[in-house]
């Protein structure tokens, strides 16, 4: 007798779900239960609900179970733009008075300096001036990467981009935050890169989840945020970046380092800590403006040549007119500039927020532009995201974050930076009442 495919089955709850037998927010029933109502093994139940979450049809949230989603069929995989007419918590790009003339006086200077730079092509490596200025902006109390192991990209996504790619091949693991930024989750899809969950507590990865992981199978990398992480905030004390700088060590693994929001707080990074393992990530972005940016690579020398042949193979190398931009802010004192008055902006913000916010739970750092909110067990994160969206508040649901959408909390991330103060308002006391109200809830 031929043992049941699980595709089959899950098949037919697909057909289930696209005939409106079951609908958007119904609960699939436990596990063991759909295993003995089906006649199939448990381990066969665990894949059908793998491959329904893998085709967009379901979501699990920890601690409630398996819901049909409320889009179905439109997994969650990068980060969607908001639509234009709504309040934007969906990205974590500030926009402060500052920027608006630091980019009239950048672009006067530039103009200035000669139209050669409009014709200007670099390679990864920039030029020697460009390496010795981001190097010197980078560098900071036990940290000073050197020069010759500076590396451009576009942005910083490229700089993730590159960075994953020459640590590991098709088929091969990185292990990462459970919940983590939705754009590293497309660019491993798109490379064929496996992410790996690791086990997490209030200060980030945990050491032990990293060995447990490597034991098991072994990992080609890890990617780490470990300042202000996105989505949940947290921020990992000395004693933890000690404790994974000691296992990087004990492993041979290397860790990309995700520093792009390292500017909002005084951390040191794990790159100080266990330099010749670590490859660190930034770029200006979010301390200056998106439009006119640039990504950098700081990694230990032995992986330099591979790092940028990465970049060069990927088609991610900077542009003339964004890298002069760039060496203008960091050597004119710009970008720092900015970055104090965004710290002010950021930790005002969060002040704002938890004050309306009162009485709900929120998870996150008060020096961070993005706060975790835990919605009331009346709500589902998905359709809570739906309701918001009617309501004209863009954001994004836990499971958009979550490496196994079948494992993500009922939460959503409303990130602070991008609407006015007024807006801001607006919207926070708007989603107050709606996650305490008893409208739309759990089924969407």
């Amino acid at each position: 007798m031929r043992a049941t495919d699980y595709r089959d089955v899950a098949d037919a709850v697909a057909a289930e779900i696209a005939a409106g037998t079951l609908r958007p927010g119904d609960r699939l029933p436990p596990q063991r239960d759909f295993a003995y109502a089906r006649g199939i093994a448990v381990s066969t139940a665990s894949r059908v609900y793998a491959e329904l979450g893998r085709r967009g049809l379901v979501t699990g949230e920890v601690g409630r179970g398996t819901f049909v989603r409320s889009e179905p069929g439109r997994a969650v995989n990068l980060q969607p733009e908001p639509p234009p007419a709504a309040h934007d918590l969906q990205r974590t790009h500030s926009r402060l008075p500052e920027q608006e003339v630091v980019l009239t006086e950048t672009l006067a200077a530039l103009a200035r300096s000669g139209a050669e730079i409009g014709f200007s092509q670099y390679g990864p490596d920039g030029t020697p001036r460009a390496r010795a200025v981001a190097a010197g902006f980078l560098a900071q109390d036990g940290y000073a990467p050197k020069p010759a192991d500076i590396l451009f990209t576009g942005n910083g996504r490229q700089a993730l981009a590159a960075a994953l790619a020459a640590l590991a091949a098709p088929g091969e693991r990185i292990g990462c935050e459970p919940l983590t930024y939705p754009v590293v989750r497309g660019i491993a899809s798109r490379l064929g890169i496996t992410l790996v969950p690791l086990a997490m507590d209030a200060e980030g990865v945990c050491p032990d989840a990293i060995l447990q992981a490597h034991r098991a199978t072994p990992l080609s990398g890890l990617y780490l945020q470990p300042t202000l992480q996105n989505p949940l905030g947290v921020t990992m004390g000395p004693a933890r970046r000690a404790d994974l700088a000691r296992v990087l060590e004990r492993t041979g693994l290397t860790a990309i380092e995700d520093a792009v929001y390292g500017f909002l707080a005084d951390t040191q990074p794990i790159a100080s800590l266990a330099p010749d393992r670590t490859i660190l990530i930034d770029s200006l972005s979010k301390r200056v403006m998106p439009a006119l940016t640039i990504g950098m690579i700081a990694g230990p020398p032995h992986l330099t040549d591979r790092l940028a042949a990465s970049v060069r193979q990927g088609a991610w190398t900077a542009l003339g007119l964004s890298l002069a931009a760039g060496l203008h802010w960091m050597s004119g004192g710009s970008a720092a500039t900015l970055a104090e008055a965004k710290r002010r902006d950021a930790a005002s913000r969060q002040a704002l927020a938890r004050e309306i916010l009162a009485g709900l739970t929120v998870v996150g750092d008060p020096r961070a532009y993005h706060l975790w909110l835990e919605l009331p067990e009346t709500w589902r994160a998905e359709a809570f995201a739906a309701a918001s969206l009617r309501r004209g508040i863009a954001l994004l649901p836990a499971p958009a974050f979550a490496v196994n959408p079948g494992h993500a909390p009922n939460a959503v991330r409303l990130a602070l930076a991008t609407p006015s103060r007024e807006d801001l308002s607006e919207a926070l006391r708007s989603l107050r009442r709606l996650a305490v109200s008893e409208d739309d809830q759990v089924v969407e």
